[in-house]
C-alpha cells in the first residue's frame, strides 16, 4: 500500500489542487492512485479546486470529499487562510467502489438508500466513508441554519445494506458561518449530496471516538415539547429562560453554535458514571428566531427522550485525544499489525481558535502518529459519523479517527 499526503495554502483554486496533488503523489511515490480523499475551505472555489486535482491525478480517479473548515495532517493544522488537502491511496490489496446521490436536501433518507443500491454490496466489504452536504438553509442575521440530518441518512443506507457495514463520514461545511458546502463526488462537483466509498479486501479497521464533555450536573431532563431538531420543553418548562439561567444572561442566543454547553444523550446504563463512549452530544447550533427553542444539528432528540446538559471540557478534550490516539496505535502494534494511515475526522467546534483553548486537541493525534511514523490526514467537519455501541450515529463536537492497518498474514 502507497499512501501520499498534499497540502497547501493558497487563494488561487486551481494551483492550490494542481500542488496537493503533486505533493501527495511526489510524497508516496504514487503512480496510479485507487482512491482520492480531498478537501478545501469554503474560501475556494470547489470547482477549480477539483479541477486543479484532476489536473495531476486524471480525470478517471475516483476523488471524495469536499468542503472542509480546515486541514488536518501528520505536520500541518490549519483552519486560517484557504487551507487545502488531499490523501492518495495506491493498493494491490484494497478495493474500492465510489457512487454518489443527489438533493440530499429534499429527503436524506432517500438520498441515503440511493447512494447504497449504487454502491452496492460485497462479502469482502469493510467499511464505507461517505461525505455529505450538511447545509439545508444557510444560516441569516436572524435565524440559525437549517441543516440535513445524518439519522435519517445512515438509516436510508441500511434499509439496502441490511448488514454490519460500518459507516464513518462527516456532514460538510466550508466555514464557520455555515453558508455553503460542496461534494467531491467521484469525478464530479456538486451540492446537496452525498458522496461514498465503500472499502474492501485486505485491511483491518481501527477507529476511536473522544469528546470530552462532562455533564454540567448529572440531572436528566426529559423533553417534553421538541419538533424536527427544535425542542421548547424539557420537564414541561421552557427551555430558553433555563439556559439563560445557566448562563447567566441572553447573550448565548447571539452563537452559531452556542459555546460551552450541549445537549447529551446518554447510551449507557443510567447513572452508571461518566464513558465517553456512551454519550452522543448535539451541539446547540442556536435559539430559534423568537427565543422559543434550541435548535440542535440533528433531528433525533424526539419528545420523551431523556438529556443531560453536557459542558464542553477543554482539558479533558485534549486529554481525550492524546489518551485515544496512543492507545488505539498500541492496540494495533500488539495485535501485531501495521498501521498504514489514519484519518481524522474532527469537529470544526473543537479547534484552540473557536474554543479558546491554548492547545490544539489535534496536535495531540498528530504527535501520537509522528511517534509511530504513520501518516495522518483529516480535516475539520460539521458532523462527524462513526459506529457507536455497535451502532452508526451521527455525532457532535467530536473526533473520530480511523486507522486502516495491513491484516497480519500469519493470523494474527
Amino acid at each position: 500500500m502507497k499512501i501520499g499526503i498534499g497540502y497547501e495554502n493558497l487563494s488561487n483554486a486551481r494551483v492550490s489542487g494542481r500542488r496537493v496533488a503533486e505533493e501527495a503523489r511526489q510524497s508516496g511515490s504514487i503512480d496510479r492512485p485507487d482512491l482520492v480523499l480531498a478537501f478545501c475551505s469554503g474560501g475556494l472555489s470547489p470547482t477549480d479546486f477539483f479541477e486543479g486535482l484532476q489536473s495531476v491525478f486524471g480525470r478517471s480517479v475516483p476523488i471524495i470529499g469536499g468542503s472542509a473548515v480546515g486541514i488536518i495532517t501528520h505536520h500541518t493544522l490549519c483552519y486560517t487562510g484557504h487551507p487545502a488537502g488531499a490523501l492518495a491511496i495506491q493498493s494491490d490489496e484494497i478495493r474500492c467502489r465510489t457512487a454518489a446521490a443527489e438533493r440530499v436536501n429534499e429527503d436524506e433518507k432517500d438520498a441515503g438508500r440511493r447512494l447504497a443500491l449504487r454502491l452496492g454490496r460485497a462479502p469482502q466489504d469493510r467499511l464505507l466513508l461517505f461525505f455529505y452536504d450538511s447545509i439545508k438553509q444557510a444560516a441569516t442575521r436572524q435565524s440559525p441554519p437549517v441543516l440535513n440530518a445524518s439519522t435519517p441518512l445512515i438509516e436510508g443506507v441500511f434499509e439496502v445494506v441490511k448488514g454490519d457495514l460500518p459507516i464513518f463520514g462527516a456532514g460538510l461545511v466550508g466555514e464557520y458561518a455555515m453558508q455553503s458546502s460542496a461534494q467531491f463526488c467521484g469525478v464530479s462537483v456538486g451540492s446537496g449530496m452525498v458522496a461514498g466509498a465503500v472499502l474492501s479486501g485486505g485491511l483491518r479497521l481501527y477507529h476511536r471516538i473522544m469528546h470530552g464533555c462532562t455533564p454540567l450536573d448529572g440531572i436528566y431532563h426529559r423533553v417534553t415539547k421538541a419538533a424536527g431538531p427544535c425542542i421548547y420543553e424539557i420537564d414541561g418548562h421552557p427551555i430558553v429562560p433555563m439556559i439563560d439561567g445557566l448562563y447567566g444572561d441572553r447573550n448565548w442566543r447571539k452563537k452559531t453554535p452556542v459555546d460551552l454547553l450541549t445537549v447529551g444523550i446518554h447510551h449507557g446504563e443510567k447513572y452508571s458514571g461518566v464513558e465517553e463512549g456512551h454519550y452522543v452530544n448535539r451541539l446547540i447550533v442556536g435559539a430559534s428566531p423568537e427565543g422559543e427553542g434550541i435548535c440542535l444539528f440533528e433531528p433525533d432528540v424526539e419528545e420523551g427522550t431523556e438529556i443531560q446538559f453536557m459542558l464542553r471540557d477543554a482539558d479533558k478534550m485534549v486529554a481525550s485525544a492524546r489518551r485515544n490516539s496512543t492507545e488505539l496505535l498500541e492496540e494495533i502494534r500488539t495485535d501485531g499489525n501495521q498501521a498504514r494511515f489514519g484519518f481524522y475526522i474532527d469537529c470544526a467546534g473543537r479547534t484552540a481558535g473557536y474554543s479558546n483553548t491554548l492547545t490544539e486537541e489535534a496536535a495531540e493525534v498528530q504527535q501520537a502518529f509522528t511517534r509511530h511514523g504513520c501518516p495522518l490526514f483529516g480535516f475539520y467537519s460539521g458532523v462527524e459519523v462513526a459506529p457507536l455501541l455497535d451502532k452508526s450515529r451521527g455525532l457532535d463536537w467530536t473526533g473520530v479517527l480511523i486507522v486502516i492497518a495491513e491484516e497480519n498474514r500469519d493470523g494474527g
